[in-house]
C-alpha cells in the first residue's frame, strides 16, 4: 500500500464503500501514459488480498497534487449511484488551501465559468470561499466547490488574483517568493447521503504532515 515513501489510509468501509485519505503525489487513475501505481490500483490489490471480490470504483476525482478524502464505490452500480449525487450536488466538500497573498475578504463567491476542453465550451462553475487565517504572504482559505469542474479550485483561486502557493500549472513559480513542492491543496472534509442506507455521514481527514510543517515554518 506504499505510494511514493507514502501510505493512503482507508477511513471508513462497509459492503458498498470505501472512503480513503489519499496522500499528495498519487494519481488516482492512469493517465494516457498508463501509470501502473494508482490509488485505484492499490485498492483493488488490497480488495483482491483479502478476498473481497468487487472491484473499486472512484466516484469522483482528486488531482495528483491534492491529498486528502476521496469515495469509492465497491461495484459500478452503486458508483452510479454516488456519482448521481456528486451531479445533483448533494455532497458538501471541503478543502484547505494556502493561497498566495493576503485575501481581504472574509468570504466570497467565485463565479467564473471554466472552460471544458473535452466539449470545447465553458461551463458554469462556484466555489464559495472563507478565510481561516491571514499570515505573512500568504492566507489560509477554506473553499467549497459548489460545481464540480476539473481543478476547478486551483483555477479559481487564481483567477482572483491568489493562487495556490506551489502552484505550477495555472501560475508560475518563479513569480512569488513562498514556495512548496505541489500546490498546497487538501480535501478536508466530504459530507454525502449514503447511497444505500441513506445516512447522512461525514468524514475528515487531518492536514497533511508537508502542509502542517509549511504552517510551522511561516508563522
Amino acid at each position: 500500500m506504499a505510494a511514493e515513501g507514502k501510505r493512503y489510509k482507508i477511513i471508513y468501509e462497509d459492503q458498498w464503500l470505501l472512503v480513503v485519505d489519499k496522500p499528495s503525489g498519487l494519481l488516482v487513475i492512469p493517465t494516457p501514459k498508463k501509470e501502473s501505481n494508482t490509488l485505484t490500483g492499490l485498492l483493488n490489490k488490497e480488495l483482491d488480498s483479502r478476498g473481497v471480490e468487487a472491484n473499486a470504483y472512484p466516484c469522483h476525482r482528486l488531482d495528483r497534487e491534492t491529498s486528502g478524502i476521496i469515495i469509492y464505490a465497491k461495484g459500478k452500480a452503486i458508483q452510479q449511484r454516488m456519482m448521481e449525487e456528486f451531479r445533483k450536488r448533494l455532497v458538501k466538500k471541503t478543502y484547505v488551501a494556502f493561497v498566495q497573498g493576503t485575501v481581504k475578504k472574509d468570504s466570497d463567491s467565485i463565479r467564473n465559468s471554466i472552460y471544458n476542453r473535452n466539449k470545447n465550451r465553458k461551463e458554469p462553475a462556484v466555489t464559495t470561499c472563507r478565510v481561516l487565517e491571514r499570515r505573512k504572504g500568504f492566507t489560509v482559505l477554506e473553499a467549497q466547490p459548489l460545481t464540480g469542474r476539473t481543478n476547478q479550485i486551483r483555477i479559481h483561486l487564481k483567477e482572483i488574483g491568489h493562487p495556490i502557493v506551489g502552484e505550477s500549472v495555472y501560475a508560475f513559480r518563479k513569480d512569488f517568493k513562498l514556495r512548496f513542492k505541489r500546490a498546497a491543496l487538501h480535501a478536508e472534509r466530504i459530507e454525502f447521503t449514503h447511497p444505500a442506507t441513506k445516512d447522512r455521514i461525514s468524514f475528515e481527514s487531518p492536514l497533511p504532515e508537508d502542509m502542517v510543517e509549511f504552517l510551522s515554518d511561516n508563522n
